[in-house]
């Protein structure tokens, strides 16, 4: 039961983090084959798809890391990776459902095409500052989901007993 419990863990960080690894790879390669606009509606597309899944992944990481606590399937105590999850979740579900609706809805409010209007517009001006928001929001949940691998790696490793143990 342990070991499966670990193994999910495990697969859950793979998944959430090596999403976010590879998310950059697929964007760029978007823009480097097709029309900036066309580039631009795969990349959303791809990061709401991707920050669903990563809610689901951290939703399911979480009560996954709770319930390994409880019954000290680690060797030492999960509280770090926990709070990671639960910023990283914060990050993901205020990217998914603020920043990008509102990166939407200033595309849509230009013309659908936020390229085309001018640098000068206020709906390019604010499209502009949301997207470079996303991309500290998006860095942010990638570094807390290395640390949060790293401490699930470093909670594995034989030797130590739990802080939470009698």
């Amino acid at each position: 039961m342990r070991f499966l419990l670990r193994s999910l863990i495990f697969l859950l960080l793979i998944l959430w983090v090596g999403g976010f690894l590879f998310f950059p790879i697929v964007a760029a390669s978007a823009f480097s084959v097709l029309p900036v606009h066309q580039a631009g509606m795969v990349v959303g597309k791809s990061l709401k798809t991707l920050q669903f899944e990563a809610i689901i992944a951290g939703i399911l990481l979480f009560a996954s890391l709770a319930f390994a606590q409880r019954i000290r399937a680690f060797s030492r105590n999960l509280i770090a990776p926990m709070l990671l999850v639960i910023v990283m979740l914060g990050l993901t579900g205020f990217s998914q459902f603020s920043i990008i609706p509102r990166m939407d809805n200033d595309m849509l409010s230009a013309g659908g095409m936020i390229e085309a209007v001018p640098a000068s517009n206020p709906y390019r001006q604010d499209f502009n500052h949301l997207h470079h928001e996303s991309v500290d929001v998006f860095s942010a949940v990638l570094i807390g989901g290395i640390l949060a691998s790293i401490a699930v790696a470093w909670a594995a490793t034989p030797g130590a007993k739990s802080t939470s143990q009698p």
